[in-house]
């Protein structure tokens, strides 16, 4: 079965371009990634969505051609004003599945990324408007993360440090984690990170790992894991 495909009309855009869901997707990698702080090049993309060099190469010759990406002399990518809109949207209808899902469904949290990917690009205008009246806007997804763009520099602004980051003998709540590795996730949960939770750093070890304590309990986490855990020292 082929992919579903939309008519778009934009700043940026030379006449009507088709907007498939391979589309969609590499516009909202970029925007991810970029969140993320990861210089975006063809080699991020192909990392991020799990395809072949020659793929990521030729989806990128077709959004430039349509208008929707911009590339560097050193090959970073960029998203044109058209591109972004067509990306947010995206990540809107994303977020608000996730958000349905967990609230309204009471599934998982460490599951709703993978559903929301699949359903992201199957909801039509009307029902994300009733998301929207359901749901109201503002709030973060399951996962912590904020819909619109935010990079580490602006956690950091925020007061936001990552989880590797904590001092010895600090106390810190969880507001955010890495939402696109299910194993992560999964694993995060097993041993009781989760936005919200608290958790005391105990210790950074010679092997590469923290000691952390967390509902009382000594737990063994590694400073990469701990990367891509947010937390918020001045919570306490």
């Amino acid at each position: 079965m082929g992919e579903r495909k939309r008519i778009a009309r934009g700043a940026g855009v030379s006449g009507f371009v088709k907007i498939t869901i391979s589309k969609e997707n590499y516009l909202k990698a970029i925007a991810e990634a970029e969140s993320e702080g990861e210089p975006v090049i063809a080699a991020t993309l192909a990392r991020w969505l799990g395809v072949s060099a020659p793929a990521v190469t030729m989806a990128i010759k077709r959004l430039k051609r349509d208008g929707l990406i911009r590339g560097g002399r050193d090959g970073e990518l960029s998203l044109t004003p058209a591109g972004r809109d067509i990306a947010n949207r995206v990540l809107n209808r994303h977020h608000l599945i996730e958000r349905m899902l967990a609230e309204i469904f009471g599934m998982e949290w460490y599951k709703v990324h993978d559903e929301a990917e699949q359903l992201e690009h199957a909801v039509s205008a009307d029902f994300e408007r009733r998301l929207v009246e359901r749901l109201g806007t503002g709030e973060a997804c399951p996962h912590g993360n904020r819909v619109e763009r935010d990079t580490p520099q602006d956690r950091r602004e925020r007061g936001l440090r990552p989880l590797d980051e904590v001092p010895p003998a600090a106390d810190a709540t969880v507001v955010s984690v890495f939402e696109r590795d299910r194993r992560l996730l999964e694993y995060l949960h097993g041993i009781g990170i989760h936005p919200g939770a608290d958790v005391r750093m105990m210790a950074s070890n010679y092997d590469d790992t923290l000691t952390l304590r967390i509902d009382g309990k000594p737990v063994q986490l590694g400073r990469g894991a701990a990367a891509k855990v947010w937390v918020d020292l001045t919570a306490k």
